[in-house]
């Protein structure tokens, strides 16, 4: 009885293994469909094997040790009390790890310095920019170009940088498109950038990957490739036939609360902005309440001006942002 539950664990772990599996229907992050995910994947597959050749040779190691000098009756294994060191053997295991972790630190300092968040990428098209702004429950999306905006919808032509512009209205979040790229923090005063590019025709799976309360795991939103004709077609046709989003609107949507696709033909100007600076009042002090509306920001990165009916802005307002800007850092998973 106790031979067949030796055999019958390790059974029971490998189909366990094997039914969680299936949780998922693919392996985005292994899946990528754009440059920096391409990168983040070959560094991912490049800390597997370097690990496991360390990890796999221990445990087979490990597993022998325990079976080879088990106690058992007629056991022929040489007893050895007094010995306790060879040179040799000391020097191969302590070699090889410090080896590898010297290999990986050095592949893992560059990818981390190419693979730079805000680092723009290289294209003969100019990039594109997205403002993405993260709502109790909900992901608001402002194209300052076109002039348009969605919520938990992006569209994007295929072959082009995406400049993200990424905050937060109130909790911190992460912003992830998984085959796209990796995590970076939407933090509320705060704006992140983030270089991503689709190099597919294809719809993307994208989500707030940072808990942020009751509806949290309702935060995910679409991301479509289409091609530079059916972009182009899809931002008129949503100015033609979408309503305004509107100030009274923005406050509407800022209510806790997760919400289907929706569209605008148009939107506050520096709306972005002004919600990256709410917590600032005049002359860089601290605003009063949070919500609170700030003067005109220019965008020193080339954006629009920020127009605000009740608050005028000073210089600090601007060194503020910007400087939080420019500091900003990536999560990588």
């Amino acid at each position: 009885m106790r031979k067949s539950i030796r055999y019958l664990v390790p059974l029971m772990i490998m189909l366990m293994a094997v039914m969680l599996s299936g949780c998922g229907d693919q392996y985005l992050v292994l899946d990528p469909k754009g440059p920096i995910g391409e990168s983040q994947k070959d560094l991912i597959w490049i800390t597997v094997w370097l690990c496991a050749i360390i990890l796999v040779p221990v445990l087979i190691l490990t597993a022998y040790i325990i079976w080879r000098y088990r106690d058992k009756k007629g056991n022929k294994a040489g007893y050895q009390p007094n010995w306790e060191h060879s040179t040799k053997l000391e020097t191969i295991w302590w070699a090889i790890p410090i080896i590898i972790i010297a290999i990986l630190a050095t592949v893992t300092i560059k990818y981390t310095y190419d693979l730079e968040p805000s680092k723009p990428l290289e294209s003969a098209k100019e990039p594109i920019t997205i403002e993405a702004t993260s709502l109790d429950w909900k992901w608001l999306f402002t194209y300052p170009d076109e002039g348009i905006s969605t919520v938990n919808y992006v569209q994007i032509p295929e072959d082009t940088p995406i400049r993200f512009r990424v905050t937060a209205d109130q909790a911190m979040n992460s912003f992830w498109i998984p085959q796209l790229g990796g995590q970076i923090y939407a933090m509320s005063g705060m704006a992140m950038t983030l270089y991503l590019q689709a190099d597919e025709l294809g719809t993307y799976f994208g989500s707030g990957a940072n808990f942020t309360g009751e509806q949290f795991a309702k935060m995910t939103f679409d991301v479509k490739a289409t091609s530079d004709a059916d972009y182009k077609s899809w931002v008129e046709s949503v100015k033609s036939s979408a309503p305004a989003l509107t100030e009274e609107g923005f406050e509407q949507l800022k209510q806790p609360g997760s919400s289907d696709q929706q569209f605008f033909s148009a939107f506050p100007k520096g709306l972005f902005d002004q919600v990256v600076t709410q917590y600032v009042g005049e002359n860089g002090a601290k605003a009063p309440h949070s919500g609170e509306k700030s003067g005109p920001i220019h965008d020193a990165e080339g954006g629009h001006d920020t127009n605000s009916p009740t608050n005028s802005s000073s210089s600090s307002e601007l060194s503020s942002m910007t400087g939080m800007e420019a500091s900003a850092h990536t999560a990588q998973e």
